[in-house]
């Protein structure tokens, strides 16, 4: 490390100045750190070094809160085991442990939580796609109709990350013409085509989960149907398909087989709606008595695609649910017209806003209603009324009123309108339901119980996926899977599927189930299907559907670092990656991030002209590690990534690494040795507390919408201890962080309070 270069009387001055001027300012500081600091940090982080721009010596251990971020960087970096660096006089774990202890508790008892507020908060893709689920019973494709969202702090419902673009607003505008139309049911709708694609890598000589028995390959597509009216379908497909007289398409309709003449080009009559359609391969060359889903088709063949038009010949737009729901009432005569439109608008822009309406909110969307309605009909003005909803700002953006009677900058206790709305797009990502409204409504959802009973109901209703697709997805890269192109022979798009389901499987199971959350460390349990299970080598597994199997202790497939999804996503497209693997785990699942390599560093661990590429992963690191500036960092990153190194880059187990035996060995930040999975979710799980502590601080940012501060961190700690004493169930955080001040307060616009500028001071 490099050490300043000073002449003594310049550095006294310097030192002198700088007591003289905190001083000056009331804040001079005691000059005395505790033992611990004294004898292991003060040698590097000086005034004279500022090892990592630190000067510990002009810390003050008896007045931690006026640089408590400070103080909670240290504790982060003594829990990693990051601090101090390999190679340098280490204390003893008992005496970081009490130092930690000691700091921890002086800083719960002085630092006090902020209500702050994560700024102008938008809908991102996946709350807008869900927020019209709940309005009009649709699933539409936002993809198609709105810009990605750009993620912060891990998360693409972080504030700070949801900006506003003119495509943005285009695509507002856009999203609700096309959505208010479906959810009418348009008789003008014009005739268009949808096509589905099946994945190019998807191998089609098995059985899938969800298509009919019998079959192999294909697709299954659920898409909805503006009208009732005539559509025509078509088939494509490859390989023997449409060639070989022993492979046929089978196409069902919700469930029910057709007889079509021609795959290539059918039409059908439908009622407006949802309906399901599977096109599928099958092999009249199958033996007789063999069990349909188990028997591996050996025959060429497969479906590429399915194209749908309409709609054609339209006679109506049908009994659909998004109708039921927007419909509330029907008008008798012309009379009635006008009050039934009020009411269906102040019903839909109720859900809407989050909110009760009154006149003067649906004003605006009556005027859209009677602009319309003037040139056409009844149904055509509620449709225009409609898209005036999902443009309103108080649809697209989650505000939340604020009291009148409070000066800019003062704190204040949220609505229970305000947490009915904060609590289910944190649980959700959704819109409330109307039994949570209803509780607002009545002013009780704010209470414990009432909170506590709410908070259960929505973790067990299907809604709750959203934890486990845009959560977890999220804070284990889950979604990062579909874009990963993996250089290992067998890799397809059916393993890239069941990864995902695996894990998803298994986050969903602890949250519908209530488990602790340091289950995800060591599992006794996974989810697999035959082709998963083959991956992993584990017998007896027939069969495309998805099943619980119990797992041995020893099996390294306990916990999450033994599933393919984690073990593909942290390694490279052409080899394994112990730097990323030891990286994510470090960070995502410890909340201890290491540093980018400096500027300059080699990183190429492919071949830098030194290093033979015959090598195996291991011998390009140690070479790398060679370099002091990379060894303090890799010392801790590369023990947690060697310990993975039986597994290849898609986690199939290995013994070998090109020509070299693996070596999993290593030595953790800790001291304890590690040569085996198992050996590494035995030492994680000795740190579980770390664990929960980075899981709640991820689920925390998750919920405000907000980064994690270092006034966040005393809350942080007061939810693990209390989720402690309840097993670290998955609930107990959730519940934790309902009820903390950062969730249920908020400061008034305008100002600043005077934490919020006694934390600018700092």
């Amino acid at each position: 490390m490099r050490r300043l270069s000073m002449h003594p009387l310049l550095l006294s001055s310097l030192r002198y100045s700088a007591l003289a001027l905190a001083c000056a300012a009331g804040q001079c500081l005691a000059q005395t750190t505790p033992d611990l600091l004294q004898q292991y940090c003060t040698g590097c982080h000086n005034f004279e070094d500022w090892a990592g721009s630190l000067n510990m010596e002009e810390l003050n251990f008896d007045d931690v809160e006026h640089n408590a971020g400070t103080w909670e960087l240290i504790i982060r970096k003594l829990n990693a085991g990051m601090m101090p660096p390999k190679g340098e006089k280490q204390p003893q774990p008992a005496a970081i442990a009490g130092f930690i202890a000691e700091l921890e508790g002086r800083l719960d008892s002085s630092v006090q939580p902020l209500a702050a507020a994560p700024g102008l908060h938008r809908l991102n893709r996946s709350e807008y796609r869900n927020a019209i689920r709940d309005l009009f019973d649709l699933d539409v494709n936002v993809a198609a109709m709105l810009p990605s969202d750009d993620a912060t702090e891990g998360f693409d419902n972080v504030a700070a990350g949801l900006a506003i673009s003119p495509a943005l607003i285009q695509g507002y505008t856009n999203a609700a013409m096309k959505i208010s139309r479906a959810a009418v049911g348009e008789m003008t709708a014009t005739e268009s085509a949808a096509t589905y694609r099946v994945p190019g890598n998807l191998r089609q000589d098995r059985h899938i989960e969800g298509m009919p028995l019998g079959t192999r390959g294909g697709l299954r597509v659920e898409h909805n149907f503006p009208l009732d009216a005539e559509y025509s379908f078509s088939v494509r497909g490859g390989g023997g398909f449409g060639r070989d007289p022993n492979i046929e398409v089978d196409i069902t309709l919700d469930g029910q087989r057709l007889q079509v003449e021609d795959i290539r080009s059918f039409r059908l009559p439908l009622t407006a709606g949802v309906h399901t359609l599977t096109a599928a391969l099958r092999d009249k060359r199958r033996p007789a008595g063999v069990n349909d889903i188990y028997w591996k088709y050996e025959l060429g063949g497969a479906i590429n695609s399915v194209e749908i038009n309409g709609p054609f010949n339209a006679s109506g737009p049908g009994k659909t649910a998004s109708r039921e729901r927007v419909f509330s009432c029907l008008p008798q005569t012309n009379d009635d017209e006008r009050q039934c439109a009020e009411r269906i608008m102040t019903d839909v822009a109720t859900k809407a806003f989050r909110t009760p309406v009154g006149e003067q909110d649906i004003a605006p969307l009556m005027e859209f209603y009677d602009n319309a309605r003037n040139g056409s009909d009844f149904e055509t003005g509620v449709q225009q009324a409609l898209s005036r909803v999902l443009v309103d700002p108080r649809f697209l953006f989650r505000f939340e009123e604020e009291p009148a009677d409070l000066q800019p900058g003062e704190e204040y206790t949220i609505s229970d309108i305000a947490l009915a709305s904060r609590l289910s797009f944190f649980l959700w990502s959704s819109i409330p339901d109307n039994e949570l409204l209803a509780a607002a409504e009545k002013g009780t959802l704010h209470e414990p119980a009432v909170l506590k009973a709410q908070v259960r109901r929505m973790l067990a209703d299907p809604k709750a996926q959203a934890m486990v697709e845009n959560f977890a997805g999220q804070w284990l890269f889950l979604r990062q899977l579909a874009g990963v192109t993996p250089e290992a022979p067998g890799f397809d798009d059916n393993l890239r599927q069941a990864f995902l389901q695996e894990t998803q499987m298994l986050v969903g199971s602890i949250i519908a189930e209530d488990r602790p959350v340091t289950e995800l460390l060591d599992t006794g349990y996974t989810f697999v299907n035959e082709r998963l299970a083959r991956h992993y080598g584990i017998p007896d597994v027939r069969g495309s559907y998805f099943r619980r199997i119990e797992l041995p202790e020893d099996s390294p497939r306990r916990g999450l670092f033994g599933q393919g999804s984690i073990l593909t996503v942290t390694s490279t497209a052409s080899r394994t990656s112990p730097v990323i693997r030891g990286s994510w785990i470090l960070e995502n699942l410890l909340d201890a991030p290491v540093p980018a390599p400096p500027p300059g560093v080699e990183t190429n661990l492919d071949g830098d002209g030194t290093v033979k590429l015959t090598t195996s992963v291991r011998e390009r690191l140690e070479a790398h590690r060679t370099d002091p500036v990379c060894s303090s960092c890799h010392s801790v990153i590369d023990p947690v990534g060697f310990s993975l190194e039986n597994f290849d880059m898609v986690g199939a187990w290995r013994t070998k690494d090109g020509d070299s035996n693996v070596d999993p060995r290593g030595v953790l930040a800790d001291g304890t040795p590690v040569a085996s999975p198992n050996d590494l979710r035995k030492a994680l799980s000795g740190h579980s507390d770390l664990f929960v502590r980075t899981l709640t601080q991820k689920l925390m940012i998750y919920a405000l919408g907000r980064p994690v501060e270092y006034h966040d961190m005393p809350t942080v700690r007061s939810i693990m201890r209390n989720a402690a004493s309840d097993d670290n169930r998955f609930s107990a955080l959730v519940e934790g962080i309902v009820q903390s001040p950062q969730f249920t307060r908020r400061v008034k616009g305008g100002g600043t309070n005077e934490q919020q500028q006694t934390t600018a001071q700092r």
